[in-house]
C-alpha cells in the first residue's frame, strides 16, 4: 500500500486547523524539525507539535533534522509523535542507537534517515531496529527543491537492504515528490511519499493525495 504524508512545512500556519482538515485522507502528517545547525534552516519544535496533535487524529511522522537527537527524541515521542526519525549523520552511531532505543521505549515507531550523499551501507548499523527508513531525495533544509534523479538508484539499494534484513520496515522518500517523481520512487521501492507543495500547494488536496497514491499504478 502506498502511503502519503503531507508535510506541514508547506502549510499555511495562519489557518493550521483548516489546513490539517483538508488532508484528512492522508496516511501520516509529516512534521519537519530543523535546528539551523544540522541543516541551514530553522522550523518549529515541541510547542507546535503539541498543537498539531490536538488538531488531527492522523499519525504524526516527526523528522528530526537536528544535531544530537538523543537530547529530544523521547520528548517528541511523549508529546504525541507516532514515528520519530533521526538522521544517521547527526551523531555517533552509539548515540543514534540510544536515541532509537529511547523512541522504542516510549512505545513509538522509530526511523533512520540519510542525506543524498550518505552511502547506503551506513544504514546497516540501524536497519534491524528501524521501523522506517527515510531517504532524502533533496538536500534537507528547505522545501520546494527539485528531486535529485540519481536518488532512484539509492532507493533501490535501500529497498534491497530492507528486504534482506528487515522486511517489515517502511521506505519513505522526502524531497521534490510530485506527480512526476512519485512514480519513480514507488517503482524503485518506496511506499511512503512525503509531499509538501504538491499537496498544500494544490486547491484540491484530497485529489492531490489520491493522484500521488496512484502514481505507481
Amino acid at each position: 500500500m502506498i502511503k502519503v504524508a503531507p508535510s506541514i512545512l508547506s502549510a499555511d500556519f495562519g489557518h493550521l486547523d483548516r489546513e490539517l482538515q483538508s488532508v484528512e485522507s492522508a496516511d501520516y502528517i509529516h512534521f519537519d524539525v530543523m535546528d539551523g545547525i544540522f541543516v541551514p534552516n530553522i522550523s518549529f519544535g515541541m510547542p507546535i507539535l503539541k498543537c498539531v496533535r490536538k488538531l488531527t487524529k492522523l499519525p504524526l511522522d516527526v523528522h528530526l533534522m537536528i544535531e544530537k537527537p538523543i537530547r529530544y527524541a523521547a520528548e517528541f515521542a511523549d508529546l504525541g509523535a507516532d514515528i520519530v526519525t533521526v538522521h544517521a549523520e547527526s551523531d555517533e552511531p552509539k548515540e543514534i542507537l540510544k536515541a532509537m532505543s529511547d523512541i522504542k521505549s516510549a512505545g513509538k515507531r522509530c526511523g533512520i534517515s540519510i542525506k543524498p550523499a550518505t552511502p547506503v551501507p551506513v544504514l546497516e548499523t540501524y536497519i534491524e531496529m528501524a521501523d522506517l527508513v527515510l531517504v532524502m531525495t533533496v538536500e534537507p533544509g528547505f522545501g520546494g527543491q527539485k528531486f535529485i534523479a540519481e536518488m532512484a538508484d539509492k532507493i533501490r539499494c535501500v529497498k534491497r537492504l530492507i528486504d534482506e534484513r528487515n522486511p517489515e520496515c517502511e521506505l519513505e522518500v522526502d524531497g521534490g515528490i510530485n506527480g512526476n517523481t512519485a512514480g519513480i520512487c514507488i517503482d524503485s521501492g518506496a511506499n511512503v511519499l512525503v509531499a509538501g507543495s504538491s499537496v498544500f500547494g494544490e486547491e484540491l488536496r484530497e485529489r492531490a493525495i489520491l493522484e500521488l497514491r496512484r502514481s505507481g499504478v
